[in-house]
């Protein structure tokens, strides 16, 4: 039988988790980021599965061979995940293994379903050194996420909700963002137009989300904004870690020029909750 854990549990799984892969399996097992973990055995779990709060994967951890895991996932796949799933509009089922040696036990626990794949990079500073920081237009200004700016206390830019549900994507509470994230955002007109931050964050590494509006694409904005974030990340002792799509080569473009190396890639299928 599988079981879901609560939150005081989850370091159960702590031994599960591959030491070089995913963060955001890591964030949401040290509680910095919101998730739910599901299990093959309460006490001592030898396989799971992390349901990211912002609904965005599944990932499959600990022991790809576990009997109990393998035989009864896609049965509370199709009674527990897929109905809550519906209820919360995800239409998709997006499962990564939290190691490779899950490939292939994931194509074939779902061979049965309308499965599609494609490739995913990770990007670290492995090796702090001085990157180009482009210039931009001097109608834009580069900001802090800060408190203020969050909560809207000095009315410096017209789409604070804009930038308040990217926050809430990725964490529980603002509050939350605040103790743990780092954030730098561009400023136009009084709107924000682009904005990096951390999307998720395990020990001293900050998973980077990027954002620019799509009529302010193309000008490096969000290069600058990341560049932003790497600085303090730097300057703070943090290392920045960035998750891209292989065929998005802007992102990639952008991970490479504000310094980071790419240090692994992995599969991500995918498959229609109703298949």
């Amino acid at each position: 039988m599988i079981h879901e854990l609560d939150q005081a549990e989850f370091y159960k799984c702590k031994t599960l988790l591959n030491d070089i892969g995913h963060l955001e399996a890591k964030a949401v097992i040290e509680g910095n980021n919101p998730g739910r973990v599901f299990v093959d055995h309460l006490e001592i779990p030898k396989a799971g599965l992390i349901w990211l709060g912002n609904h965005d994967g599944f990932f499959f951890i600990g022991d790809e061979q576990s009997d109990v895991f393998l035989q009864e996932i896609n049965n509370f796949m199709d009674t527990t995940i897929i109905p809550e799933a519906r209820q919360l509009n995800v239409t998709t089922f997006i499962a990564i293994g939290n190691h490779s040696r899950w490939n292939k036990t994931i194509e074939t626990l779902f061979t049965h379903r309308d499965m599609n794949k494609f490739k995913q990079h990770v990007y670290r500073l492995e090796h702090p050194k001085e990157h180009h920081h482009p210039s931009i237009k001097s109608e834009y200004q580069v900001i802090k996420i800060s408190e203020a700016l969050l909560n809207d206390q000095n009315h410096s830019i017209t789409n604070n909700r804009f930038l308040q549900s990217k926050i809430a994507e990725f964490w529980a509470s603002l509050n939350d963002f605040l103790a743990k994230g780092i954030g730098y955002g561009v400023v136009y007109q009084n709107q924000l137009v682009s904005l990096c931050f951390s999307g998720f964050v395990a020990g001293n590494v900050h998973e980077l989300d990027m954002e620019t509006i799509e009529e302010h694409q193309g000008k490096k904005l969000g290069q600058v904004a990341a560049s932003s974030v790497v600085k303090e990340c730097v300057d703070k002792g943090m290392v920045p870690y960035w998750d891209c799509e292989e065929a998005n080569q802007a992102s990639n473009a952008i991970a490479r020029k504000i310094g980071l190396e790419k240090i692994f890639s992995y599969n991500v299928y995918l498959f229609p909750m109703d298949s």
